[in-house]
């Protein structure tokens, strides 16, 4: 047998595999835990930035876009209409008070659709959306597989460490409602010239008609699908329940 200083030749080998597994094992613990430290941390801290905000961004540097400018501006849940967060619910997610973070029967129904070749917006509820908008990115190929593998893991925790209510503020508070334009009070004040508290139904559901793709509708100049989508999301305001809505949530 091969014997070098410190040890044989398969010494050697055993203790290069050893220390590699520990450093793998170590990696997929911090992957694991990390996820978690940051979502109980975020229960009561009010975060000054979302993932997507980062990447916009990003984006406006990179393009040499230097007029860019975010426009973001945190408001407790308190300090919002609740036509707002009652309007979000109404078009995006109205079994958000009943899921754990997953919808079976959106996504089951998002999928018979798509297998008949129809126009889908998904099956993502508020939670998953806020995973999604606050920790992570959009991608594409292998990167959104990747994505919606950690968009599940950080909903899972979001679900079991957060109340219903937090989610929703945290929603309502990234959500983009035009491009660089975050969250509830920005949008409101670009849009309306008004705070968050002030806003009427009419007003919340036009905000949430563009939340599928706020770069390509309009708040300030809504299209005939814009429109459209207002009043049907007012109907189903009153359908929920209204304000009365939240007072369920914990």
């Amino acid at each position: 047998m091969v014997k070098l200083y410190g040890g044989t030749v398969g010494e050697l080998q055993v203790g290069k595999r050893r220390y590699w597994l520990r450093w793998v094992l170590w990696l997929m613990a911090f992957a694991l835990v990390f996820p978690v430290v940051e979502v109980l941390a975020l229960r009561v801290i009010d975060p000054p930035f979302s993932s997507f905000m980062m990447i916009r961004q990003f984006e406006a540097w990179s393009s040499g876009d230097s007029r860019f400018r975010l426009v973001y501006d945190w408001r407790d849940l308190q300090d919002i209409s609740p036509h707002l967060p009652v309007a979000v619910i109404a078009s995006e997610d109205q079994r958000f008070a009943e899921h754990a973070g997953f919808d079976r029967l959106a996504i089951e129904k998002a999928m018979q659709t798509n297998q008949q070749g129809k126009s889908i917006r998904g099956g993502s509820t508020i939670s998953q959306q806020t995973a999604k908008n606050l920790f992570l990115w959009h991608g594409s190929g292998w990167s959104r597989w990747l994505r919606k593998a950690l968009e599940a893991y950080y909903t899972f925790w979001m679900e079991r460490l957060w109340p219903k209510t937090r989610i929703l503020e945290m929603y309502v508070n990234i959500a983009e409602f035009g491009d660089g334009v975050y969250g509830a009070q920005a949008a409101a004040r670009t849009y309306y010239r008004k705070d968050a508290a002030a806003l009427q139904p009419a007003e919340a559901a036009r905000m949430a008609a563009v939340l599928p793709s706020p770069r390509r509708y309009s708040i300030a100049t809504p299209s005939a699908y814009v429109q459209r989508r207002t009043r049907a999301i007012q109907r189903q305001m009153g359908n929920i329940g209204g304000k009365q809505y939240l007072e369920g949530l914990e």
